[in-house]
């Protein structure tokens, strides 16, 4: 009887993980500049429009922020936000143009 060992096996999985969440942070610009400006400041030359609304990297730079709690907000937008119709992907395109941000 073989006995397999788990450590390759979950670095393999972790490793996937990573590129599985990897978005692409230019078109999620254009995404957030074409979905979210209505609110929130999605570069550092824009004012944001809703008062309430934190900017971009405001956002990149909370100290509890996660690309992936980001996604999953967007899947279910608070009531203040809008109900977005966004794919998963674009999810993670945006998420990762915020992760972008952070200096």
């Amino acid at each position: 009887m073989r006995i397999v060992k788990p450590i390759p096996i979950v670095a393999a999985a972790s490793l996937c993980a990573q590129f599985a969440v990897a978005g692409d942070a230019e078109y999620g610009r254009t995404l957030a500049e074409n979905w979210c400006t209505s609110c929130h400041a999605v570069s550092a030359d824009q004012p944001p429009t809703a008062a309430a609304a934190p900017s971009f990297t405001a956002i990149a730079q909370s100290p509890d922020f996660s690309a992936d709690r980001l996604s999953y907000l967007l899947l279910d937008p608070h009531p203040k936000m809008a109900k977005l119709s966004l794919s998963r992907r674009a999810i993670e395109d945006i998420a990762a143009y915020i992760v972008s941000l952070r200096r």
